[in-house]
């Protein structure tokens, strides 16, 4: 054939195409997520194979292992007992609770780890919400948020680097900024849940934290957070998200959830010049385990080629189940 260019001269050898290669990963970009619990012992969850929820001994050891590992950042996730849970969540800014422990311990132990925390009250909650549930089965906005930046506050006392409201409440990102920088804050940055999605992709994360809504005797409750996170359906309004958390002071974006939603780390890309988060979420990591536990796929291939992706879209970290399998991968490629 009389062709004048061909595009896989620039693919026939490892080294040509390591030359032209466009996006790469590196373990620096993962954030690793990890459940922490007061029990005495470390608790495999049934629907993530490989994750579990931490006891404070050995998350320091866990922590340890990711940061030899290359990662740099961890967020932290509290499976908080029932008999601490409230309507109001108050729990979610007790100073001696156990994300605020967790903190102190990582700080005192590895302090070079940069900690994230999550800021929503559902892990709090008897009502499984990430705001207060009004007595007609309401998710109060503005009340919420009172005790959202109370929580933030409380996590930045406790030497947390960056704060994560997942709550999506309206104005949320600005009172969080504004509460921080009162009580001397001014360090300690905001990676926003800008466009968290109202998403069946959660399911295995409630399983892990015990955190879905649920039914009460006393007040309706919603059953799902359709109210305040996005609509699936919706695209353009993720950029309206990303313009007010950019306004109100955010320092990171995130998408959530991320695989289903590529199209939406994308188009963050090009609005914006902050950093851009995806999650690579719960249901993702299942479905990838369940499929690699049958021998249907190839884990390794198929989970480096999902994070891949991520950043071809144009994020710049990963926050992902999968951090420590990965970063071990990419030290044998």
């Amino acid at each position: 054939m009389d062709l004048t260019y061909r595009p896989r001269r620039l693919r026939r050898t490892h080294a040509l195409r390591s030359m032209v290669q466009e996006h790469s990963l590196k373990a620096a970009d993962f954030i690793y997520p990890l459940f922490v619990h007061e029990g005495a012992e470390v608790e495999p969850i049934q629907a993530m194979p490989g994750a579990n929820r931490w006891n404070l001994d050995n998350l320091i050891a866990e922590v340890e292992r990711a940061w030899q590992l290359g990662i740099r950042c961890v967020v932290l996730f509290p499976k908080v007992d029932e008999s601490l849970k409230t309507e109001e969540a108050a729990e979610c800014f007790n100073e001696n609770g156990l994300i605020p422990r967790a903190i102190r311990r990582l700080k005192k132990e590895l302090p070079e780890m940069t900690i994230m925390t999550d800021v929503a009250l559902d892990p709090y909650s008897c009502d499984g919400h990430d705001g207060i549930v009004s007595s007609l089965g309401v998710v109060l906005n503005d009340e919420t948020i009172e005790y959202l930046c109370r929580q933030a506050v409380v996590q930045a006392q406790a030497g947390a680097d960056l704060i994560g409201p997942s709550d999506m409440m309206d104005g949320r990102v600005g009172a969080i900024r504004e509460a921080l920088d009162d009580e001397g804050f001014e360090h300690v940055g905001i990676i926003s849940y800008t466009a968290k999605y109202s998403s069946a992709y959660y399911g295995p994360f409630r399983e892990a934290l015990d955190s879905a809504p649920r039914a009460a005797s006393t007040k309706p409750i919603p059953k799902d957070k359709s109210t305040y996170q996005m609509d699936p359906a919706n695209a353009r309004e993720a950029i309206t998200e990303a313009q007010l958390d950019e306004q109100e002071g955010a320092d990171i974006l995130m998408v959530k959830p991320g695989l289903a939603y590529l199209d939406i780390i994308y188009r963050l890309r090009q609005e914006s010049e902050l950093p851009i988060a995806a999650y690579n979420v719960s249901g993702e990591y299942a479905m990838v385990k369940a499929a690699a536990q049958k021998g249907w796929i190839d884990e390794r291939a198929v989970v480096l080629e999902t994070l891949l992706s991520f950043k071809r879209a144009g994020a710049d970290l990963i926050l992902t189940y999968h951090a420590c399998d990965a970063a071990g991968w990419l030290r044998d490629v």
